[in-house]
């Protein structure tokens, strides 16, 4: 059986270190942009934004 093409898997990279924290999925027929979350990074401590990366 094939994969869902629909969902794809993308990296969340945070805003204030630059670092890809995090692996997701999205789906890319009902989320065309870029998704923002967010999450904790580890390394700053706290809750940042974190945005997609290609």
């Amino acid at each position: 059986m094939a994969k869902n093409e629909k969902r794809v898997q993308v990296t969340l990279a945070c805003e204030v270190c630059k670092r890809r924290n995090y692996i997701t999925m999205k789906n890319k027929q009902n989320d065309r942009e870029r998704i923002e979350l967010t999450k904790f990074c580890r390394w700053d401590r706290k809750h940042t934004l974190h945005k997609e990366t290609r």
